[in-house]
């Protein structure tokens, strides 16, 4: 019986030993993240694409947003009263509010009044060729994921920026 416990207890400390040791190509530096972990201060935001009006940063988190197929991972980071054009998507985005509110409407014209208040912590997924259009109200965080490759068509041609 005590062998059996000795052995027993070997055998879980063991397990353990190789559970909580760094995985191989860990980083050895005490505190530091793997490099597909990120913590609110990790995230690089940097500019964001010409189809995407002036004035938001991106931060790509996970594979390529722009790739012909896979997942990807985005954060679009909004100046107040930032505006998104009535648009829609050829592919289903998925969003969550990280921080501020962001206000969405559905339809081919922008009217504020239709709009509802979506505060941090939301989460909603539009359908593919769902008309919507969006406003920052304070700084905005948004998280998008979805299937790649991500692309906007704006309902009125002319809201494009990449057009102009």
């Amino acid at each position: 019986m005590k062998r059996n416990l000795c052995l027993g207890l070997l055998l879980l400390a063991l397990a353990g030993y190789f559970w909580l040791k760094p995985s191989k190509g860990a980083s050895s530096v005490a505190g530091a993240a793997p490099p597909d972990i990120f913590t609110p201060g990790a995230v690089q935001f940097g500019p964001a694409p010409a189809f995407v009006p002036a004035g938001a940063q991106l931060a790509v988190l996970e594979g390529n947003p722009m790739g012909s197929s896979g997942d990807y991972t985005v954060r679009l980071k909004m100046p107040d009263g930032y505006r998104f054009p009535p648009h829609f998507h050829p592919k289903r985005e998925n969003v969550t509010v990280i921080s501020g509110t962001f206000k969405v409407g559905m339809g081919d014209h922008f009217v504020e009044s239709a709009m509802s208040s979506f505060p941090a912590g939301s989460f909603a997924y539009l359908d593919p060729d769902m008309h919507h259009f969006a406003e920052a109200s304070g700084e905005v965080v948004v998280q998008i994921h979805g299937e790649a490759p991500l692309q906007i068509t704006y309902v009125n041609p002319q809201d494009d920026p990449s057009r102009k």
